[in-house]
């Protein structure tokens, strides 16, 4: 006894209660929007038992009637016993619906609103966890909040009043049939005591495992060209029977104490139940109380039982519930990006519209998290009407460049600026994003058709103009030929089209935005030659104040270029002409 205790006070002092309490005020931050449904969730819960204690009073004057031969009220008590059966049918019907209409309302709003705090998290902060992970728990955990905030106090309310209702109808009949009933209490609630010990280390596990699965087929089905390539197939399908293993033994492992549980609480509930039938058997043969009587306690200690059981589960619901809100607040207390410069940014935008943005990193320094150095004093400078490259080897910094170009990440040192014509300087941040087109490496392209995919970046884009940035991207000649044209569909990962083709349609998409500067990371790595050299001189022909910076492998487009930055010692160094030009000759 004494070491239990002592287990008890560990874990408090290491902040056990303190946790839980966290949890349950940043679950209550939601729940307040919801108290109105809350409400009339508990009061149709409340209504409904109290339909149910009056058909058991009901059915006590049907059977004391019944055997009493008491003819004259046997119509009038049965008319009211049909009454209150049919409204308790309708009532139960009318709980379910309003029950599974305010549920899925509140739930969706939650997800949109975690959806929405995933995606303004900080990058490098959120790609700690993996995808398969952050889904599982905006889907699973984020029902199971919602679920909780509607279910947990009004369900407490509601069984709460029914037990003490029904409680309290015994007592006022019979006091001794009462204690009976709750007999199965002491053992019911040391059953639970032992399964709520393992219920938090339970729920944690089962939750990281379905997050593990659900990577794993995330990823597999992301994958399967190349898993189908490297003839993996054998592979992959023996991973995933060794993780429903593992999956398999922590819940057989969980359910074997939970069946165990489930037996003894069984047996003593159906031990109570026979004490009960048989001492109601008792007062009615030696006269104390009438057959009705006894129908009424039966029902009644059922209900005791019952309810009791019910509020005893609602703590391990509650362990359930706080476990989901500490995974969502893991996700959610990460640092945000700050947007709050927005506004500011898109009057810049159209101070400048007509002569263009500049972009100037000046002793740019930055290390990941895991301490890995890219950049130290790096500087690179790009114009209006310029097409700026910047080359190096694979894995020195080019894609890094450009995530702090975008303010994805963040420089540890160094100033990161934007240049107007008329309107001065602007500090490079996430609300500036809105001033830039990106095009990523690989296939990003969503699916849908291919007007759908250019107005996701211009709602507002006509045909005319979704058909003049495919011309400029030099995607105009295929989709042209198209059955449906730009209306025909594109498939998950740009299905349906080759690497070089959604490379064009992902440039098509950037240039339909006509924001200021436009940034390309390998987008022309599928072209050949003349297609991406005719693709960077129609950017560099139109007549939009565009600036552009292009990260490549291929040094044969440098000429093309105003300006070539070779990162180098993790800085960026403005190539000569003569050193583009034996670049290009010995690629």
């Amino acid at each position: 006894m004494n070491k239990k205790l002592q287990h008890y006070i560990k874990r408090i002092k290491e902040g056990m209660l303190k946790d839980m309490w966290h949890e349950t005020l940043w679950i209550y931050q939601y729940a307040r929007h919801y108290w109105k449904q809350m409400v009339f969730y508990t009061a149709l819960g409340l209504v409904n038992t109290a339909f149910s204690l009056v058909s058991s009073l009901i059915s006590r004057d049907m059977v004391d009637i019944i055997t009493g031969k008491q003819t004259g009220l046997l119509a009038r008590t049965f008319c009211f016993f049909i009454i209150f059966a049919i409204g308790n049918i309708l009532l139960s019907q009318l709980s379910t619906y309003f029950s599974n209409k305010i549920s899925i309302s509140v739930d969706n709003e939650i997800k949109a609103d975690i959806f929405n705090k995933m995606l303004v998290t900080d990058l490098e902060a959120i790609q700690n966890y993996h995808t398969g992970d952050l889904l599982t728990r905006w889907s699973s955990d984020a029902s199971n909040i919602s679920s909780g905030i509607l279910n947990w106090i009004p369900n407490l309310i509601i069984f709460t009043v029914r037990f003490i209702s029904a409680f309290v109808l015994v007592c006022y009949n019979d006091f001794v049939f009462a204690v009976l009933a709750l007999l199965g209490v002491p053992v019911s609630m040391f059953m639970s005591r032992r399964l709520l010990k393992r219920m938090r280390g339970n729920n944690k596990r089962s939750a990281a495992m379905n997050a593990k699965m659900s990577g794993f087929n995330q990823e597999a089905f992301s994958n399967i060209q190349t898993i189908k390539a490297f003839d993996l197939i054998n592979l992959y399908s023996r991973h995933l029977k060794e993780l429903q293993k593992d999956y398999l033994d922590m819940r057989l492992e969980f359910q074997k104490l939970s069946m165990v549980t489930s037996v003894i609480m069984s047996i003593t509930g159906l031990a109570v139940s026979y004490s009960c039938y048989g001492f109601g058997i008792y007062r009615v043969w030696s006269g104390a109380i009438s057959y009705g009587t006894m129908t009424m306690f039966l029902s009644l200690s059922g209900t005791l039982t019952g309810t009791l059981n019910q509020l005893i589960s609602l703590v391990p619901a509650a362990v359930s519930l706080t476990t989901s809100a500490r995974r969502l607040m893991d996700i959610i207390e990460m640092p945000k990006e700050d947007f709050s410069k927005s506004d500011e940014a898109s009057l810049f935008f159209e101070q400048n519209k007509q002569t263009g943005i500049s972009l100037e990193f000046s002793d740019i320094s930055y290390s990941y998290s895991n301490g890995n150095e890219i950049f130290k004093g790096a500087c690179i400078n790009a114009n209006p009407h310029e097409t700026v490259a910047i080359v190096g080897p694979s894995g020195e910094g080019k894609t890094t460049m450009l995530r702090l170009i975008l303010s994805l990440l963040h420089p540890q040192e160094g100033n990161a600026v934007l240049y107007g014509g008329t309107s001065g300087t602007f500090q490079v941040s996430p609300s500036t994003r809105k001033l830039f087109s990106y095009v990523p490496q690989g296939n990003t392209m969503f699916s849908g058709t291919i007007a759908e995919n250019m107005r996701n970046i211009k709602p507002d884009a006509t045909d005319e103009e979704i058909i003049n940035a495919l011309k400029m991207a030099c995607a105009w000649d295929f989709t042209s030929r198209l059955p449906d044209g730009i209306n025909s569909k594109i498939g998950e990962r740009g299905a349906g089209f080759s690497e070089g083709q959604a490379q064009r349609l992902s440039i098509a998409r950037s240039l339909i935005r006509h924001s200021p500067i436009l940034l390309l990371d390998e987008a022309t790595s599928a072209l050949d030659v003349a297609t991406e050299r005719k693709v960077l001189k129609n950017i560099m022909k139109d007549d939009y104040p565009r600036t552009c910076i292009v990260t490549t492998h291929r040094p044969t487009v440098l000429s093309v270029c105003s300006r070539v930055y070779v990162i180098k010692d993790k800085k960026c160094k403005v190539l000569s002409s003569e050193e583009i030009e034996n670049m290009i000759q010995n690629f």
